[in-house]
């Protein structure tokens, strides 16, 4: 039994033990020392016992963390919006100053906003407006403004004393005279009236009197006062004097006061309804055409009268017919039944005219209008008064000269119709077009766009398309006839450009088929001859036609670079062989500078070509300084094709631009006009080559490109021969090509370190050190030490994560068990109310039956 007590005081003494805190092993205390002491930093966690560090996180997570979460459904957080409370950089005093000066800040704004300076006294009329507002002058109407706020004593005693005093006050006798009788309180009020008037009038004639007195004492002065002054009366000198000129400033303020005021104006209408418009228009214009083609007269519609009020005076009144007849005579008689007869038997067969005819069209009564075309009329009749009598013929008796109805209708079918249906073919299209002039063309292509606007039907859009198609179709009809006529295609751009804006699918299509028809030609005829001569001036037009409409400073372009790759072909592949390659090749070669002006791209084709033109054109070509490149060919009958040894024709030459129409074939010059072209052909080609130097001058292969157009234009053209504008033209190529110098740099080669010769000497390795790699540099080193640092911190957020989570999952699961411990506490209580309502039943029921 000894030894049972002694072991359960052992078991029991433990516990008696916890309340006591024990003494930590000193083995188990983690102790973070520091190397050296530096100033200003904080320390924390010095020592640290085993479970410490777990006891602080869960007391933070529970102020922070617990607090959140138990406060993730409540809306009424108390935000503490004090100044500074949470800036530890302020100190106490400083807040506190800070506050009381935002309080009185406050109030300041609120309440005192209104508050003058307490130095000033404001005053009306020299009186404070202090004293004015304790209202302790009383106006009253009836008296005088200089005795206002007294009030007499009869008046006070008659009205504050009730009456009393007026009946008991009596005037003392005089001897000799006889004791009045005493007035009634009646006669003593009407008397008092009556003397208050009395004094009121008197009052009032004082005042009258002393006005009167103000103003002629006012007038006196200002006679003395013009005396005084030596100046005459303001009436005589309002007369003499002229009234002083405003400045400009008044000037202005005058000219605003009277300037117009900004009103708002219409709604702008959108495309839809401006087409609309014109199609309405057009289709009005065109039906007036055709009712005066036929002859028609105006719908009855519109002859028919206004209203007319009854105060009208039918000033305007005209007869609505014509009732006058031509004389005709037969057999010397006056002719007039049968002329009467004729009308009757017209009338009917006018009337079947119209009926077949159909409805007239409508906007006939759009006649009159600006655009109705009424004045024909009147032209042809002032053209008829202008033929003089021996013009006129004598009319024979019983016939009619021609009416005014068929010379309208001649000129309305000679006029050009309004409304257009778009052509389904190109040779309807050339039907529409051919014959006419350039202003009537594109009237034609004109209206046909506006009657048939994609916005206005559905299918107005295909039709359109196809119409890009027949006018490009149309242009190169017009390129390649004799001779081309570019006036009409110069104005029919525009229509092109407007329809490639509307419609840019579809026109890149139709160029692109163009452009890819005449690369098809050029390979096809390459395969079968072994050489292609230049394309004619259509396929050319189509060229440049494509750098109008297309972006060409795109660095790819579904449509500009096709044609890029075409120009290349055309000045690679054809060779020259006449003045008409020449002319098309130097037409290529400006239309390669439009195309790459902006991009500033280098075209070798280019360059190759202007230099076999000045090789074509210098007389000296034993020392040149560089080769030759197809399709030029250094010897041969070609090779001298631009050179001029005629010195007549040199000094006659003056320079002017190749016309466009020689592309397609020279007609037999004469000597002379070749020397001409020739030498109008080298000016083009100096040209291009001084926009090329300008061009390329930033490019670091520059040296490169003008090696050989230097060696061209120095030593071949040292004899001279060549007009003083050539000469010229000449000097300032290589001007500029001396003042690009300092733009670029020559082409070398990359410097490289040169290697060693291998020597047989020990190589030297890099002792490994504690917590380095090898063979890597400080950036490798630094990029390690970041991934290392990144994967650390990612791992510490993780941890931390997830001890939030399982904390709040502990959370979580403490207040469903006591919700559960609240729920079982309730319900066992429910039970054993149950149970005790079961027992007394039942005891209840014992008794009863009992009894």
């Amino acid at each position: 039994m000894g030894k049972a007590r002694s072991a359960g005081a052992r078991r029991k003494a433990p516990a008696a033990q916890g309340k006591a805190k024990p003494n930590p092993n000193p083995f188990e205390v983690k102790v973070n020392r520091q190397k050296f002491q530096i100033l200003g930093r904080k320390t924390r966690h010095d020592v640290g016992l085993p479970g410490v560090s777990r006891a602080r996180a869960i007391k933070k997570r529970t102020q922070t963390l617990l607090k959140e979460y138990k406060e993730r459904d409540k809306s009424n957080v108390f935000t503490d919006k004090r100044f500074a409370e949470y800036d530890s950089n302020i100190s106490s005093e400083e807040k506190m100053a800070k506050r009381f000066a935002l309080e009185q800040q406050r109030h300041h704004e609120k309440k005192n906003i209104y508050n003058l300076n307490e130095d000033e006294e404001l005053t009306h009329y020299g009186q404070s407006l202090a004293d004015i507002e304790k209202l302790n002058d009383i106006v009253d109407s009836d008296s005088d403004t200089e005795e206002r706020g007294t009030l007499s004593a009869e008046l006070t005693a008659a009205h504050f004393g009730g009456g009393r005093g007026l009946l008991h006050k009596k005037a003392a006798p005089q001897p000799g005279e006889e004791a009045e009788q005493p007035k009634s309180r009646k006669e003593l009020i009407e008397e008092l009236i009556a003397r208050s008037k009395q004094e009121k009038r008197e009052r009032q004639v004082q005042r009258e009197s002393a006005l009167e007195l103000t103003e002629k004492l006012d007038q006196d002065w200002k006679e003395i006062q013009t005396l005084l002054s030596r100046k005459t009366p303001k009436s005589e000198s309002s007369g003499r004097k002229e009234t002083p000129q405003p400045d400009a400033y008044d000037m202005t303020v005058r000219e605003l006061g009277f300037e117009m005021k900004a009103q708002p104006s219409n709604r702008m209408k959108t495309e839809e309804e401006l087409a609309k418009e014109e199609q309405e228009r057009l289709r009005k214009l065109e039906a007036e055409r055709l009712r005066r083609m036929l002859g028609k007269e105006e719908d009855e519609s519109a002859k028919k009268p206004k209203h007319m009020s009854a105060d009208d005076l039918n000033d305007g009144f005209t007869l609505e017919k014509d009732d006058r007849r031509l004389l005709s005579y037969r057999d010397g008689k006056m002719n007039l039944e049968e002329d009467v007869q004729e009308e009757e038997s017209k009338e009917p067969s006018d009337d079947g005219s119209e009926d077949s005819s159909g409805e007239e069209p409508e906007g006939g009564s759009e006649g009159s209008g600006p655009d109705g075309h009424s004045d024909l009329e009147s032209d042809v009749e002032s053209e008829e008064e202008n033929e003089g009598p021996e013009k006129k013929q004598p009319q024979a008796p019983g016939k009619r000269l021609p009416s005014d109805d068929q010379k309208a209708g001649r000129a309305a079918r000679a006029e050009l119709p309004y409304v257009f249906a778009v052509p389904e073919s190109y040779e309807e299209l050339k039907s529409l077009l051919t014959g006419r002039s350039m202003e009537e063309q594109l009237l034609v292509v004109e209206r046909i766009q506006k009657c048939n606007h994609p916005s206005l039907s559905v299918g107005n859009k295909a039709k359109l398309e196809r119409l890009f198609g027949f006018l490009l179709e149309y242009v190169g009809d017009l390129a390649t006839s004799d001779p081309p006529d570019l006036r009409v295609i110069d104005k029919l751009v525009v229509q092109l450009y407007n329809l490639c804006q509307m419609f840019p699918e579809s026109a890149s299509n139709s160029i692109k088929f163009v452009l890819r028809d005449a690369m098809h030609e050029m390979e096809e005829t390459v395969e079968t001859r072994g050489r292609v001569a230049f394309p004619g001036l259509d396929v050319l037009l189509y060229l440049k036609l494509t750098g109008m409409f297309f972006p060409t400073s795109d660095f790819r372009h579904p449509v500009a670079t096709p044609a890029l790759v075409c120009m290349s072909q055309l000045l690679t592949k054809c060779p020259v062989l006449s003045l008409q390659d020449v002319l098309k090749g130097l037409f290529v070669c400006c239309m390669f500078l439009e195309y790459v002006s902006l991009s500033q791209r280098f075209v070798p084709e280019l360059i190759n070509f202007l230099l076999g033109i000045l090789y074509m054109a210098t007389p000296n070509k034993q020392s040149r300084g560089y080769t030759l490149v197809h399709p030029f060919r250094a010897h041969g009958k070609n090779s001298q094709l631009l050179c001029v040894s005629d010195r007549e024709d040199v000094a006659t030459w003056q320079r002017r631009g190749l016309p466009l129409p020689q592309v397609n074939g020279l007609r037999a010059p004469s000597r002379t006009e070749a020397n001409h072209t020739r030498l109008s052909c080298l000016a083009v080609a100096l040209d291009l080559v001084k926009h090329c130097v300008r061009l390329y001058s930033a490019l670091p292969s520059f040296p490169a490109i003008v090696r050989p157009i230097r060696a061209l234009l120095t030593e071949p053209w040292a004899d001279g021969g060549y007009p003083r504008e050539l000469e010229e033209l000449r000097q300032s190529i290589l001007t500029a090509i001396d003042e690009q110098k300092h733009l670029y740099q020559p082409l070398v080669c990359e410097r490289s370190k040169p290697t060693p010769l291998k020597l047989f000497t020990p190589r030297l390795v890099k002792v490994l050190e504690f917590g380095r790699k090898q063979g890597s540099t400080k950036e490798e080193q630094e990029r390690r030490r970041l991934i290392h640092k990144h994967k650390h911190e990612f791992k510490g957020a993780v941890r931390e994560i997830r001890k939030d989570n399982q904390f709040l999952a502990r959370m979580q699961l403490s207040e469903i068990r006591e919700r559960d411990t609240e729920r079982k506490r309730q319900v066992k209580q429910l039970f054993n109310s149950l149970a005790t309502q079961e027992g007394e039943w039942k005891a209840l029921k014992r008794k009863r039956f009992r009894k």
